[in-house]
């Protein structure tokens, strides 16, 4: 598919997404969103896909949802759900396919990351920040409620009192202090953060995928289940890998003391 807002490309088993209207910060329009939940489901159908980078163009990550582009809605690119589905979906929920997808996913965040683009690099897995980085649940400074699941996301990552907080206040803060309360892992100098965000993207998918995508699963579902539930379910699904190459793989290399090569099979 061709892409007008965004870059999609393919290296080594990690697909990036590049949010590419610089000039605008990465403001998303509704058919930019419509384009990120295509490379998204495109990431999610290519087994060559291990892992997923999210990042920004330019010197901002995402300044939110434009709707200052004009553009009818006829023009949007077709949501990857067609019919009455597609009907019947959100157009806000680009965020949650980017959460839902089966792929790990990882934020390079080089700049401004607010409202809706504060949403998008918290629907990732993991939020690797450049020290020019900013955040903002701004929406409160439009005097509107936070969309595309900030307020299921914030407080998921920082804790309740800090993630209302930030949406009382709207408040923008920088790179330290998102990594103070827990919103990103890393810090790195803005010349770094592209070589160290794509290592550790190449990193994940050198690794046996098949586990690695069950713990992604495993994860997210076990906010909404018990502890015994969980781990009959842990053992349920480790039955899937001990049935892979790559869990072969990884016993051979143990027994011959080396480093295992994993295929994702």
């Amino acid at each position: 598919m061709h892409f007008n807002d965004i870059l999609y490309s393919l290296d080594h088993g990690v697909a990036r997404i590049t949010l590419n209207k610089p000039e605008k910060l990465n403001a998303l329009s509704w058919g930019s969103w419509a384009e990120i939940e295509h490379a998204i489901a495109a990431a999610d159908d290519d087994d060559d896909v291990k892992a997923v980078l999210i990042t920004g163009a330019g010197r901002g990550f995402c300044a939110g949802t434009d709707l200052t582009t004009g553009t009818r809605e006829s023009d949007w690119p077709e949501r990857p759900l067609a019919g009455r589905p597609g009907l019947m979906r959100s157009r806000y929920l680009g965020t949650a396919q980017v959460y839902h997808c089966r792929k790990p996913t990882i934020a390079a965040v080089n700049g401004a990351s607010v409202g809706a683009g504060f949403s998008l690099a918290m629907a990732c897995d993991i939020r690797i920040a450049s020290e020019a980085a900013r955040f903002s649940a701004i929406f409160v400074k439009r005097a509107i409620v936070a969309d595309t699941g900030c307020t299921w996301f914030l407080p998921r990552l920082v804790g309740v009192e800090n993630a209302l907080k930030l949406m009382y206040t709207g408040r923008i803060i920088d790179a330290a202090e998102a990594l103070r309360i827990g919103l990103v892992s890393e810090v790195v100098p803005a010349d770094e953060l592209d070589a160290r965000a794509s290592e550790l993207a190449h990193e994940i998918a050198s690794g046996p995928s098949i586990a690695i995508e069950l713990m992604k699963r495993l994860t997210q579902e076990s906010m909404s289940r018990g502890l015994d539930e969980q781990i009959e379910l842990e053992q349920f699904l480790q039955g899937y890998t001990h049935a892979t190459e790559d869990a072969a793989e990884g016993r051979q290399s143990f027994l011959e003391k080396r480093e295992p090569v994993f295929k994702g099979r």
